[in-house]
C-alpha cells in the first residue's frame, strides 16, 4: 500500500474543537481505504490559511520531500490551500514524484486535464477567500462605525453578545481603575504595579496573574476611555461603551510613561519622588535610603544643595498646609463665589472658549486627511499625529461636557470645603499615594534650595478671592477623586 501524509485544517481554534477536523479525516480515512492507500501520519492545522507560511503546512512539505511518504491525501482543495502560493507548491509535487489526491474529487494529477481543473478550483478558492475577507472587513468597519468593539473585550469589560456595547466587569472594572490610578500618581513602577494588581487580585482573561506586558498593554489601551483603536490601520473610533478612565487620569498616565513627569520609578518606592527638584540648578531631587532614613539629593556637584531628610520635607508640607486650612470665611466667600460663577459670563467665556478648542481640534483633524492624500505627510507621522489628536478631541470633549453639567454639585463643594478646613490632619491620617496627590494638587512648585523648602501653592488657593472657578471646578475633582473614602479619608 502507498504511504501518505493526511492533511487537515480549520481556520480556527474554536472551529477546530467542534466536528469539522474528524469530518475530513473520516473523510480522507474512507477515501484512503477506497483506494488502497495508508495514511502513516495526520497533520493537522488549525489556524487560516488565507496567508501563507503555516506551520504545519510547511512541516508536512518538508517531511514529504525527504521521502517519509509518497503521496498526499486532503479533503477538498479550499481546505488544502487558500491562496495561490500554497498551492503552487502543492501543485508542484507530482513533477517530484509525489501524488496528490483530494478524498471528495476524483481529479488525475499525473494528467494535463486533472491538474488545469485542480488550478482553476483553487483560483475559485483563492478568490472566494479574498471576497470573503473584504465582506468581512466591511461588517468590522461598520460596527466600529457604530462605536461597537467587534472582538473580543480588554480585561475590565465583559462581552454582551454580537451588536452590544461591551459593559464594565463589576469584579475587574475597579481594579482597572485603581492600577490607572496608582500609575498616574508616581506611586508605582510597571513592576511594582504588576506585584500591586495581582495582590488585590486582577486576572488576565485567562483568569491568570497579569503579566508584566499585560499592565503595559492595558496602561497603553485607550478603550478605557471610550475610544477604539485598530493598531493594525492605525485607525480611531469613538466607542459606545462606558468609559472606565476619563482622560485626565489617561494624560497623566501618559506622562509617566512618557517621562514628562519626572523620574518616577525609584528601588525603595519613596514617598515624594519626583515630586521635588533643586531650587538652584532646576535638577531633580534624587530619593536615597541610607541608615535606615530617607535623603533627597541633588546631583549636581557645583550646585550648594545638597540633601535633605524625607521627615523635613514631610514637616515642612504639614506647616503649610496648617497655614493654608481654610477658615469659615475662605469656606463662605467659595459658596458665594460658586453660585455667582455658575451663572457669570466667564462661565460661559471658557465654555465658549472649550467650544471653539474642539472645533478647532476637528479642523486640524480634517487637514491631517488632506495632507496625507496630497502626500505631503507619510503614512507613519500621518497615524502617530492622528492618535495624539484624538486623544486631544475625547479631552477636550470630556471637558465640555464636564463643564456644561457644573461637575461641582453644592454637596460635593461642601465635601471640598470640610477637606480644606483640615488639611493637616488629611495629611497625618493620608495614605503614601494619597499624600502625593495633595502636594501634586495644592502646590504649583517644589523645590529644595540649599536647605530651605520652597512650596508655593496655585493662586486660587494662596489668593483666596474666587473669582474664576473655571480652573478650580477640575482642581476639586481631581482632589475628590484622589481621596476618596475607598482610599482611606473620611469626612
Amino acid at each position: 500500500m502507498k504511504s501518505c501524509f493526511g492533511y487537515i485544517r480549520v481556520s480556527t481554534q474554536k472551529q477546530g474543537e467542534g466536528v469539522s477536523l474528524e469530518a475530513q479525516k473520516d473523510a480522507i480515512a474512507a477515501f484512503a481505504s477506497a483506494q488502497g492507500l495508508s495514511v502513516v501520519e495526520w497533520f493537522e492545522e488549525k489556524e487560516t490559511a488565507a496567508k501563507s507560511g503555516r506551520p504545519i503546512f510547511n512541516r508536512m512539505l518538508r517531511a514529504l520531500r525527504t521521502g517519509r511518504a509518497r503521496g498526499l491525501i486532503m479533503h477538498k482543495i479550499d481546505r488544502s490551500a487558500r491562496n495561490l502560493k500554497d498551492w503552487a507548491i502543492i501543485s508542484e509535487l507530482p513533477d517530484a514524484g509525489i501524488d496528490v489526491f483530494i478524498a471528495t474529487e476524483s481529479y488525475d494529477f499525473r494528467s494535463r486535464g486533472g491538474r488545469l481543473t485542480a488550478d482553476i478550483q483553487a483560483v475559485i478558492a483563492a478568490d472566494y477567500i479574498r471576497n470573503l475577507r473584504e465582506e468581512t472587513i466591511k461588517g468590522l468597519t461598520g460596527r466600529l462605525k457604530q462605536g461597537l468593539y467587534p472582538f473580543r473585550a480588554p480585561v475590565g469589560y465583559r462581552d454582551n453578545g454580537r451588536g452590544k456595547p461591551k459593559t464594565i466587569c463589576p469584579e475587574k472594572g475597579p481594579l482597572i481603575r485603581e492600577a490607572f490610578r496608582l500609575y498616574a500618581s508616581g506611586a508605582h513602577s510597571l513592576r511594582s504595579l504588576e506585584a500591586e494588581m495581582k495582590r488585590r487580585g486582577l486576572r488576565n482573561l485567562a483568569g491568570k496573574p497579569l503579566s508584566l506586558h499585560g499592565i503595559e498593554t492595558i496602561l497603553k489601551n485607550p478603550f478605557y476611555t471610550g475610544l477604539i483603536e485598530i493598531k493594525r490601520t492605525g485607525m480611531i473610533y469613538r466607542g459606545v461603551h462606558e468609559t472606565l478612565i476619563d482622560m485626565r487620569t489617561w494624560r497623566a498616565v501618559e506622562d509617566v510613561r512618557a517621562g514628562r513627569a519626572g523620574k518616577k520609578v525609584t528601588r525603595h518606592n519613596h514617598l515624594y519622588r519626583g515630586l521635588f527638584r533643586c531650587g538652584v540648578c532646576g535638577e531633580p531631587m534624587t530619593p536615597e535610603l541610607q541608615k535606615g532614613a530617607v535623603y533627597y539629593r541633588c546631583h549636581t556637584p557645583t550646585c550648594p544643595t545638597r540633601t535633605i531628610r524625607e521627615d523635613r520635607l514631610d514637616a515642612s508640607i504639614l506647616a503649610r498646609l496648617e497655614r493654608l486650612a481654610f477658615r469659615e470665611d475662605d469656606a463662605e466667600r467659595l459658596r458665594h463665589g460658586f453660585l455667582a460663577w455658575l451663572h457669570s459670563p466667564e462661565r460661559q467665556a471658557h465654555l465658549h472658549s472649550l467650544s471653539l478648542r474642539l472645533d478647532k481640534a476637528h479642523d486640524r483633524q480634517q487637514r491631517l486627511t488632506d495632507l496625507l492624500i496630497d502626500g505631503t505627510l507619510d503614512r507613519s507621522d500621518y497615524e502617530t499625529r492622528r492618535r495624539s489628536l484624538a486623544i486631544e478631541i475625547a479631552t477636550l470633549a470630556e471637558d465640555k461636557r464636564k463643564a456644561e453639567e457644573s461637575d461641582l454639585e453644592p454637596k460635593t463643594l461642601e465635601r471640598f470645603i470640610e477637606l480644606m478646613k483640615s488639611l493637616s490632619c488629611l495629611h497625618i491620617l493620608a495614605k503614601p499615594e494619597e499624600k502625593r496627590s495633595l502636594v501634586q494638587n495644592l502646590f504649583s512648585n517644589r523645590a529644595v534650595s540649599g536647605i530651605e523648602v520652597e512650596l508655593k501653592p496655585y493662586d486660587w488657593l494662596e489668593d483666596r478671592d474666587f473669582a474664576d472657578l473655571s480652573p478650580l471646578v477640575t482642581r476639586i475633582a481631581t482632589l475628590l477623586e484622589n481621596l476618596a473614602p475607598e482610599h482611606g479619608i473620611e469626612i
